[in-house]
């Protein structure tokens, strides 16, 4: 797609006039406004493309993200789940990271030790690869039954790989019989809609039973508002909560919430809740975040254009020096990056650690994907880090290599 056929809408002039007739998906109130709006955006950002023409007709859809005033939700009113497809090509591991296994590793001690989560069987929904559960089974001694229609059972060479059952399916209400004293669901329920439904289905799968703890991690839309990260707002990506929504969320759907923080910069949120017999009330100060969640979507409507133009012609001014500007993180960021601000002519290529992506093609923009050794026969002049938390790390790597190029964060 060229820039000239990349249209970011006028949010008035886009806006659904029904918009607040239609119910939140989250809390099903039906007091929504539309705050975002970006057309023929990539279905999905991180399926592996194996040549230059799959890649430019991969199918695309909009976006029309709605605030809700009633439980701060927000969600893209223009999604359609036909256009979803999870399936082994979906490369979405970070687990190449080093920074990114700290983190993992950070968070299974956390889970093993402070919520006791040893010896237990431990069913993940939406497990991906199994990285995470397959540390989780070591650490905790636990079993572990992961489901996802993305798993890669030929790359998994994990000690715990006896004591793990996985399962290449998509989770639905028909897998309610696979009890679990642990359910986890790490970056998945983002993925979804509606979001009650899905959760209704989890806690019935639960039962009468109070002794289950839920572990649920995603990522968290304050930063994305707050810091106008368009670049975090993408197709498959459907389903937006802050600390308040995610909350109100389990405790209307019967859940009592252990405690909720937020992790890796800011940039995620933890949630750890047990079942219980009737809705519950608030009680973490974390959680009362409407009216602040409220001034941030108005402030992300007002201030995504000049994002978006700002970004624009920074990598405009790069191409034209002829800097050779990359991108660095061939996932969904990069991919928002790229359509949303029209910059498919001014970056070339995109770099990343996954060797699994080397030489794949990204989905619809049709961007050659290479490896950091590559990097250094392409010879760029900047190198755009899609997200700054790993600056560092791939100052570290362009050293090594010799490269000497301007790192530049999102």
């Amino acid at each position: 797609m060229t820039t000239s056929e990349h249209r970011h809408t006028d949010q008035t002039a886009a806006a659904d006039p029904d918009v607040r007739q239609k119910p939140c998906p989250n809390c099903h109130e039906t007091r929504s406004r539309q705050i975002y709006s970006v057309d023929r955006i990539p279905a999905h950002s991180v399926l592996l493309m194996p040549n230059l023409e799959t890649a430019t007709k991969y199918p695309r859809g909009d976006m029309r993200l709605l605030f809700c005033e009633a439980c701060g939700f927000l969600s893209n009113s223009a999604f359609d789940v036909t256009l979803n497809e999870y399936s082994p090509d979906y490369e979405e591991t970070q687990h190449f990271s080093p920074r990114f296994n700290q983190f993992a590793d950070e968070l299974v001690a956390d889970l093993v030790d402070r919520f006791g989560m040893r010896n237990k069987r431990v069913l993940e929904i939406g497990c991906g690869k199994a990285e995470f559960l397959s540390r989780l089974c070591e650490a905790g001694d636990n079993f572990g039954i992961g489901v996802d229609p993305a798993i890669r059972p030929e790359r998994f060479s994990s000690e715990a790989r006896a004591k793990m059952q996985l399962i290449p399916e998509l989770y639905s209400e028909e897998h309610s019989d696979l009890q679990a004293d642990v359910i986890l669901c790490r970056h998945t329920l983002e993925h979804i809609q509606p979001t009650r439904d899905f959760l209704d289905i989890v806690r019935r799968s639960i039962g009468d039973r109070h002794d289950v703890q839920v572990c649920f991690e995603l990522p968290d839309v304050r930063v994305i508002l707050e810091e106008t990260r368009f670049w975090d707002v993408y197709y498959e990506h459907c389903s937006y909560f802050s600390a308040g929504s995610l909350a109100r969320l389990f405790r209307d759907a019967s859940f009592d919430i252990v405690d909720l923080w937020r992790a890796y910069n800011d940039q995620y949120l933890l949630l750890v809740a047990k079942p219980a017999e009737l809705p519950t009330q608030a009680s973490l100060t974390i959680e009362d975040d409407l009216e602040e969640m409220s001034a941030l979507a108005s402030a992300f409507e007002t201030h995504s254009q000049k994002q978006i133009a700002h970004w624009r012609e920074t990598i405009g001014t790069f191409y034209r020096e002829g800097r050779k500007p990359v991108l660095w993180g061939a996932g969904s960021k990069c991919v928002a990056f790229l359509t949303t601000a029209g910059l498919e002519r001014e970056v070339e290529v995109v770099v990343d650690i996954n060797p699994y992506k080397a030489g794949k093609f990204l989905p619809a923009t049709g961007h050659p994907v290479i490896s950091p050794e590559q990097l250094k026969d392409y010879e760029p002049g900047v190198v755009v880090v899609m997200n700054s938390i790993y600056l560092n790390e791939v100052q570290e790597q362009l050293d090594q290599l010799g490269i000497d190029a301007e790192l530049v964060g999102t």
